[in-house]
C-alpha cells in the first residue's frame, strides 16, 4: 500500500506516469514536441536531464555533449557547457527541433510536473536560481547521479521533493536486506530493475519503501510485460521512453 506523500509533488491518485524524457517516439528526447506529445495524452509527470550553458542559462538536455542529439556534430564531442545560451539557441537536434530551456518547459507546461535529473555541476547554481526565481518548487522533484548535487540544490531551495541519489539507493537497499528502520527526507526511489546484476526493485524492497514512507519509481521501462510486472509487485510510478505504451497498460488495469 503506497504510503501517504511526503510532497504535494507526490500526490496522486494511481500510479505515477513520468514521460521520460518527454518520450522519444514522435518526437526527439527533450524537445518541446515530446513533452507537448505526453501532455496531450495526458500524463502530468514530465522526467527531464539539465545541463548549463557557459553563461548559466538551464536547458533540458541529457548528454554532456552535442555528439548524439545535435546536428552537424556527429563525431565532435563539444560540451553543451561550453557555449553560451545565444550559441545553444541557434542549434537545431535532429528533426530540426531547437534544445529548450528549462524555464520555456516551465512556462509552457504550467500543469506538468517535472522530475530534474542535475547532470552536472555548472548546472546546480543556476538551477538554484531558476527555482527560486519561476517559484516552482512544488512541481518539481530533484534527482541527480550524485547525492552531493541533490543535497546542494536542496540546501539553496529549501526541502522540496527528491529522490535518494546512489549512494543513498545502496544504502536503501542493504537497509531493505536488514529491515533496518532507518528514516528518510527523500520522498522516492528512483530505481531501475537491478543495478550490477543485484535486483533493485522486489516485492520486499517496495514493502520495506513503504513502510519508510517512500514511493517507489522504476525507469526506464518500455516493455509491456515488464510494466505489468512491476504493477503487479505494487511499484508507485513508472518511467518510459514509450509513453503510449505504458498509458495502454495503465488504462487496461484502470489506473490511468
Amino acid at each position: 500500500m503506497r504510503p501517504p506523500a511526503k510532497y504535494k509533488y507526490l500526490a496522486h491518485e494511481g500510479v505515477l506516469a513520468f514521460a521520460h524524457r518527454g518520450g522519444d517516439r514522435v518526437a526527439p528526447e527533450n524537445t518541446v514536441a515530446a513533452f507537448q506529445d505526453a501532455v496531450a495524452q495526458g500524463y502530468r509527470y514530465l522526467e527531464t536531464d539539465v545541463h548549463a550553458s557557459k553563461d548559466g542559462v538551464v536547458y533540458a538536455f541529457h548528454d554532456d555533449d552535442l555528439n548524439r542529439m545535435a546536428a552537424g556534430f556527429d563525431g565532435e564531442d563539444v560540451a553543451i557547457s561550453t557555449l553560451t545560451a545565444a550559441e545553444i539557441d541557434r542549434l537545431r537536434v535532429h528533426g530540426g527541433h531547437h534544445i529548450p530551456t528549462m524555464a520555456e518547459l516551465f512556462e509552457s507546461f504550467p500543469e506538468a510536473r517535472f522530475n530534474i535529473d542535475a547532470k552536472a555541476w555548472p548546472v546546480v547554481e543556476p538551477l538554484i536560481a531558476l527555482i527560486n526565481k519561476t517559484e516552482t518548487h512544488q512541481r518539481i522533484c530533484i534527482g541527480s547521479f550524485s547525492d552531493k548535487r541533490i543535497k546542494t540544490v536542496l540546501r539553496g531551495v529549501g526541502d522540496i521533493c527528491h529522490s535518494l541519489g546512489p549512494l543513498g539507493a545502496v544504502r536503501f537497499r542493504l537497509a531493505a536486506w536488514g529491515r533496518l528502520p532507518i528514516a528518510y527526507s527523500a520522498g522516492a526511489v528512483q530505481f531501475p530493475v537491478s543495478e550490477y546484476g543485484v535486483p533493485m526493485v522486489t516485492p520486499a524492497s517496495i514493502a520495506y519503501a513503504h513502510k519508510r514512507g517512500l514511493q517507489v519509481h522504476v525507469w526506464t521501462i518500455n516493455n509491456e510485460s515488464t510494466m505489468h510486472g512491476l504493477l503487479d509487485m505494487g511499484v508507485d510510478g513508472l518511467m518510459t521512453d514509450d509513453c503510449a505504451l505504458l498509458k495502454k497498460v495503465l488504462v487496461a488495469r484502470n489506473l490511468w
